[in-house]
């Protein structure tokens, strides 16, 4: 029995719609998000907008917002026309956003991790730095320039871009065999490893360091003026917010990129696998979505509730051992907190 095949219009969008439907979800997610995000973070106080850790935030946010509005658009334009990509200078373009907002996701989480590792362990360092809005806004900047002029090689000729198997997204060749071509692969992800590796080391030397201070605050009493009431300090719940903010978006980004990285390893092991590719960059793009909602669901109001609560469930165990007194030499001068990094 003869069965009717679907009509010219039914087979376009059984081809294009469902495969489109993923980029244009996720574009319109991360746009909301972000929006949402920054519009959050400018609402805070006027006090909390001048510390670095803030102005890094904001840097970051905006650049998973830049990301999406840039790279996304010509993503679902190759969707409507397979052809898009056959214009080398967009094939290019498209790379280079590709390459830049990688690395720049990865550099402004490195640099979060280096102010709290400056204000947590070297903090005289830290204050004679004067490391504020106007330091972190250098950074951001000299994270720019350093990346664009970094992603700018393969338009330069050090390397070709071209359109994947899928056609739907332009990278480097890191197949290419020309020792140039390799060396800027090989450089790209080592450059992507050593961030990486360091946001991950000064994460764990920041966390290891506001246990150590914790322990001691416990153990031992401290004294008006005394290097340790700053020590106390840092452990409070500001530095507490500040470094599951921290730890979490460091989460997200680095899983998010590990497979974007894992690409540039086949260059190596001369492996194929257009599939897996393209999952790599799928990936990669949903760290401007996660992103946001970090920084929104962590919000210091929800933060404290859910610290309260803690709390109150870790007091109730402890309801039913009996209190013991305390000595007026073993009572603690609550230090005063810079409350002035994320928003509330």
């Amino acid at each position: 029995m003869f069965i009717p095949g679907p009509s010219p219009q039914e087979a376009f969008c059984l081809l294009v719609g469902p495969p489109m439907a993923l980029p244009v979800f996720m574009f319109a997610v991360g746009v909301i998000g972000n929006i949402i995000a920054i519009a959050a973070l400018s609402g805070s106080k006027q006090g909390r907008k001048s510390s670095a850790f803030f102005a890094l935030v904001c840097g970051l946010a905006i650049t998973d917002l830049l990301g999406t509005c840039l790279a996304s658009p010509i993503t679902i334009a190759t969707y409507l026309d397979k052809n898009v990509l056959y214009d080398r200078h967009l094939c290019e373009f498209h790379s280079f956003l590709l390459l830049f907002f990688g690395v720049a996701g990865l550099s402004i989480i490195c640099a979060m991790s280096a102010e709290r590792y400056l204000a947590i362990c070297c903090p005289y360092t830290y204050q004679r730095w004067g490391i504020g809005q106007h330091f972190a806004h250098k950074c951001l900047f000299c994270i720019y320039l350093s990346n664009i002029v970094f992603c700018c090689l393969p338009v330069m000729g050090m390397t070709e871009s071209m359109s994947q198997p899928s056609k739907t997204w332009c990278f480097i060749n890191w197949m290419a065999s020309e020792p140039l071509s390799a060396a800027y692969s090989f450089l790209y992800a080592s450059v992507s490893f050593l961030l990486i590796l360091m946001t991950i080391v000064l994460n764990f030397a920041v966390c290891g360091t506001l246990l150590i201070m914790h322990r001691r605050k416990i153990q031992r009493p401290v004294t008006r003026g005394s290097t340790r009431a700053h020590w106390t300090a840092l452990s409070s719940g500001v530095e507490a917010q500040m470094m599951t903010v921290l730890v979490v978006t460091s989460m997200v980004v680095l899983g998010c990129s590990a497979p974007l990285v894992r690409i540039f390893a086949n260059q190596i092991s001369r492996e194929d696998n257009s599939h897996a590719d393209l999952k790599a960059i799928r990936i990669a793009a949903v760290n401007a979505i996660l992103d946001p909602w970090i920084y929104i669901l962590l919000r210091r109001t929800l933060f404290s509730k859910i610290r309260r609560l803690s709390k109150r469930v870790y007091s109730g165990r402890k309801g039913k051992e009996p209190m013991l007194p305390v000595k007026s030499s073993q009572r603690t001068f609550h230090y005063q907190t810079n409350t002035h990094d994320l928003p509330s």
